[in-house]
């Protein structure tokens, strides 16, 4: 234990080390609130003068029109909302909501709008893909809203997975076991969610920045002949090193994703952390999850991505003999699945982002478009979800490569 406090000084005595720990946080907070910035609303007052409202006003202004849509998303409701739109399209004489006079969508359209979601999805053509307009589905058919939703799901991966029945039913088994009818409370959009995943990347890199030279700054400065001799060298110093590093990056980014949801969902409402991400993403999204739960599950699959980063990083620096080469090869594995879910075509593509340490909190393959997306690995006849195959991943990666890097320090030859 005295080894590890030493350890976590030496670590934290860096002034590098403090300067990435406090712009995680900085930018935990930042990216909290940017979101709110892009905000926009305008509308048109009693005494005829337009007004425009940005960031927390427009929020609060929205939330307040679409107040009524809060709640249950029965299919009462629903089919409402779709007659509500029709005719008040075919009062004007539109066949599309921006085609409608100014004001007009604000007034009438804006407070029924959450209700609409997905609505046009689930009506796509089964074999096509394609989605009807608004005023070309039949009210009628809404009566059987979840129905139709669970016939979209199917006819969906019948498309996107044509050669894998496995993988076709286990989507239609996962969906049929989400809660419905689905809940939504209007404020919040996709974008926060992407704004946490960009602060889960950002500190993902500075965790890898300050684990980089544990092992190859001695290598480098020559301490580490000395150390690997004295009476805790090798296996306890080692032990040590790997564990300081461990604790301090799982730290920063708890705390880094703590900060974020709380200044999150203050700004934006903790009642919209209830809305299920049905709601927010596809309507046919697979997992029975709120948004709120989505922010949590992202932030802890996302402590686990971090902990086997660095601990594939760690295990990088006891190969590595200068801290440029043990700080390049990390950052690399870092942005790997970037560009390999850019550039690997297909099922390879899949399964590298699925099993990379630093896939959980990518930019493009995260764990948090993996829940809202329809991508599963087949094995044989057994379909895996690609969400459980990053988080195990993880959980086998995180004692393997701090394993393969105690031992590597342990074997490494003094020259």
């Amino acid at each position: 234990m005295r080894i590890f406090r030493l350890e976590l000084k030496r670590v934290l005595k860096s002034r590098l080390t403090w300067i990435l720990l406090v712009l995680a946080l900085l930018l935990s907070v930042l990216l909290a609130y940017l979101p709110t910035t892009y905000c926009y609303s305008n509308y048109t007052d009693e005494a005829g003068n337009e007004v425009n409202l940005t960031g927390l006003a427009s929020i609060a202004y929205e939330k307040e029109r679409q107040a009524d849509a809060s709640g249950i998303v029965t299919p009462e409701r629903v089919r409402e909302a779709v007659e509500i739109y029709q005719a008040c399209l075919t009062s004007y004489g539109v066949t599309e909501s921006y085609d409608l006079p100014e004001g007009v969508y604000e007034k009438e359209i804006l407070p029924i709008a959450p209700l609409l979601h997905g609505v046009k999805e689930a009506f796509a053509d089964p074999d096509t893909g394609m989605a009807p307009t608004i005023m070309e589905i039949d009210p009628a058919q809404i009566d059987d809203y979840y129905s139709v939703c669970e016939a979209r799901i199917a006819s969906l991966m019948a498309m996107e997975q044509p050669d894998s029945p496995a993988v076709q039913r286990k989507a239609v088994e996962m969906y049929q076991k989400v809660e419905k009818p689905f809940e939504v409370y209007p404020g919040m959009s996709s974008t926060i969610l992407d704004y946490q995943n960009i602060m889960g990347f950002l500190v993902l890199l500075f965790c890898v920045v300050i684990a980089a030279p544990v092992f190859s700054a001695d290598y480098q400065s020559g301490a580490d002949d000395i150390l690997r001799c004295t009476q805790n060298g090798r296996a306890r110093l080692g032990v040590a090193k790997l564990l300081a590093a461990l604790f301090i990056s799982g730290a920063a980014f708890a705390i880094c994703a703590v900060v974020h949801i709380l200044v999150v969902n203050s700004l934006f409402g903790w009642e919209c952390t209830k809305t299920s991400i049905q709601m927010l993403y596809s309507i046919v999204t697979l997992t029975d999850m709120n948004i709120g739960e989505l922010q949590h599950l992202f932030a802890v699959a996302g402590l686990l991505s971090v902990l086997a980063s660095v601990s594939f990083t760690l295990f990088l620096s006891s190969r590595s003999k200068t801290t440029v080469a043990s700080l390049a090869s990390g950052l690399v594995f870092c942005i790997a699945p970037v560009v390999l879910s850019m550039t690997v075509p297909g099922a390879l593509s899949t399964w590298l982002c699925s099993i990379l340490p630093a896939s959980g909190t990518s930019i493009q393959a995260s764990i948090l478009y993996a829940i809202t997306d329809f991508k599963f690995l087949s094995l044989g006849g057994l379909a895996v979800w690609t969400p459980y195959t990053m988080v195990g991943a993880c959980v086998i990666e995180i004692p393997l490569f701090a394993f393969l890097a105690v031992r590597s320090y342990c074997k490494h030859t003094v020259k």
